[in-house]
């Protein structure tokens, strides 16, 4: 008889700190059937960064198995990088520049799968994928992980007795790669943007003509994000050149912010395979191309599985109400996890679509939440239209929940509906990345739902993004001034 120690040891890292769930234990079984089924030959293994970015290893699919329950090593340095993939923590100093002896000297964590998210992607041959959560060796969660952040905000939230759920609106655009800047001279860091040409010229908003221009490429990214059982409801043209729009039908949970990680991964690498280039980045620097949104329709749902923002009177429920004036009294704030982007903030202009001030209203596009259903609709729901495509989804649809909550707690009043948006009194929105983040330091409720450590440590890698930005020669400067002076 072997002793409790052999026994112990005997265990996966999965089952010793009780990781997986039985949906999760079941999901293992039925993703180790199908890398045997398919024939894989490797499995990808990927976490979420602090910026939304996938990164992680492959595994040969003998290993994977075995990985999947016993965690894959991966370097806490990539915790500390911003868009440049420039680390902005000392991590050779004591703590890491975090105080925490776990992320000192670029030690490492583990990728720990949820089998749940296991994929077979289609557009990669014999290829298996599953997403990853981080985990220091003793079994604790990494605090800098922003789906496991998201996972407990989810719990709170069940602790109130509802359930988030929401649906995605992502534009887009897809261009022809015409030269993907693969000089050894490009290779800067970060590298030269590629130049890419139009498939479509724009301006003919959801006409067939111009969706039939971009239709080729579309249909194919189309086929694998329907292949990864993605709930993908319509594929529309947008008005920009070049730009398109995927939305999805509402999920619930984890699921909907694991759909838009694994989607933007799916359209980028579909289209650079076949000479495309795919961007989620808001306003690229095009002549004539136009900025992109992610619209987020989302609601609460009871423990019954009832829609807790429909109302048999109004617009919205109480708790929806509040919700909404949660949202907008904390918009300022959250827009460093909405738009995190310093190009996100040139979106915000008036008479554009899209929003420039706090306001709400009516089945009213010019609005920062639009709010549509009506008396006893159950697909009553709130649609924030603030978001980039480019933030991180595990962070966006934490914020709305965490000040969402803060209204329902609190019993905020959105005011009126404002029915001429961009005339309407309210406060605007940052102008800039930077006017953002200042509101966020001052904002009680994020800290508290997000934790103070996090939002410092959030706060320190988007300044040093605009630090950067700040120290860089811009072609406007040198239009304005060399010739001039």
């Amino acid at each position: 008889m072997s002793s409790s120690k052999e026994r112990s040891t005997q265990l996966t890292f999965v089952e010793r700190h009780g990781l997986w769930n039985d949906e999760q234990f079941d999901a293992a079984a039925t993703a180790d059937k199908l890398i045997e089924e398919n024939r894989l030959e490797v499995v990808r293994l990927s976490f979420a960064d602090q910026h939304g970015i996938l990164r992680g290893k492959t595994v040969m699919a003998g290993d994977a198995a075995r990985t999947m329950r016993n965690g894959c090593t991966i370097t806490t340095t990539l915790l500390v990088k911003d868009t440049s993939h420039r680390s902005v923590f000392p991590v050779f100093t004591a703590g890491g520049g975090f105080g925490m002896p776990e992320m000192e000297g670029g030690a490492d964590v583990l990728m720990i799968a949820d089998p749940t998210t296991f994929r077979v992607l289609p557009w990669a041959p014999q290829t298996g994928w599953v997403l990853c959560d981080l985990y220091f060796q003793d079994g604790r969660p990494v605090p800098f992980s922003t789906r496991h952040l998201y996972r407990q905000v989810l719990s709170r939230l069940a602790e109130t007795g509802f359930d988030y759920m929401a649906g995605l609106e992502v534009e887009f655009h897809v261009f022809k790669l015409v030269n993907p800047r693969l000089d050894p001279a490009d290779a800067t860091w970060p590298g030269e943007a590629p130049e890419v040409s139009l498939l479509s010229p724009g301006y003919q908003y959801l006409t067939e003509t111009r969706f039939d221009q971009i239709e080729p490429i579309l249909e194919t990214v189309r086929r694998n994000v329907v292949a990864l059982d993605l709930p993908l409801r319509s594929v529309e043209i947008e008005l920009g050149p070049s730009q398109c729009e995927f939305t999805f039908q509402p999920q619930v949970g984890l699921a909907p912010a694991d759909t838009m990680m694994l989607f933007r991964s799916a359209v980028k690498q579909t289209c650079r395979r076949l000479g495309f280039h795919a961007s989620f980045m808001c306003r690229p620097q095009l002549p004539n191309v136009m900025s992109s949104g992610w619209h987020l329709h989302q609601s609460l749902r009871d423990r019954r599985g009832a829609n807790a923002f429909a109302s048999d009177k109004g617009i919205l429920s109480p708790v929806g109400w509040h919700y909404l004036a949660g949202l907008l009294a904390h918009a300022r704030a959250a827009a460093a996890f909405t738009t995190p982007t310093i190009n996100g903030y040139k979106r915000y202009r008036q008479y554009a679509l899209a929003p420039d001030r706090v306001i709400w209203g009516r089945d009213n596009r010019g609005v920062m939440v639009r709010a549509l259903g009506g008396p006893s609709d159950s697909a009553t729901r709130l649609e924030n239209r603030i978001g980039e495509p480019a933030a991180n989804p595990y962070l966006y649809m934490a914020s709305q929940i965490v000040t969402g909550l803060d209204g329902i707690k609190r019993k905020l009043d959105p005011g009126p509906s404002a029915d001429t948006p961009y005339e309407t009194a309210a406060p605007l929105l940052p102008k800039t990345l930077e006017e953002a983040l200042a509101a966020l330091r001052k904002d009680a409720c994020l800290a508290d739902g997000f934790g103070k450590s996090f939002i410092e440590y959030f706060l320190r890698i988007k300044q040093a993004e605009i630090t950067r930005y700040q120290s860089e020669i811009t072609d406007w400067e040198q239009k304005e001034y060399f010739e001039l002076f």
